[in-house]
């Protein structure tokens, strides 16, 4: 018998992992919709993030692509972070997830209908 390793089941789950780990998605979706932003415009933005967690997501996703990080060499120093064109080319995807969206409601009748008919179990 043989193995079958996840990316090989689903092709798109590497692109899940990638794209849809905890944070990357309100974070790209900040700089997609306000643009070129300072670490401290993220933090204010994504309010529910540590400091410690957007710094270690922004590295990632700059090592993966999806973020571009300048720095000024100014006194103060200044860092920038926007999306790339790699990270921008998702800008369909979350269009059609955003579409999607409107079905959380059916999504949260079913699971009140699921969990009433649990507790008749």
């Amino acid at each position: 018998m043989t193995e079958t390793t996840p990316e090989l089941a689903c092709p798109i789950a590497p692109v899940v992992d990638i794209v849809f780990s905890r944070w990357t998605t309100p974070i790209l979706w900040a700089l997609k919709e306000f643009g070129r932003q300072r670490f401290v415009e993220l933090e204010r933005r994504i309010a529910t993030i540590t400091p410690k967690v957007l710094t270690q997501r922004l590295r990632q996703l700059e090592r993966d692509g999806l973020v571009v990080r300048t720095y000024h060499a100014e006194v103060p120093p200044r860092v920038e972070y926007e999306i790339s064109e790699l990270g921008r080319s998702l800008g369909p995807l979350f269009a059609s997830l955003s579409e999607w969206s409107g079905n959380l409601g059916k999504v949260e009748a079913a699971r009140q209908a699921y969990d009433e008919r649990g507790s008749a179990r």
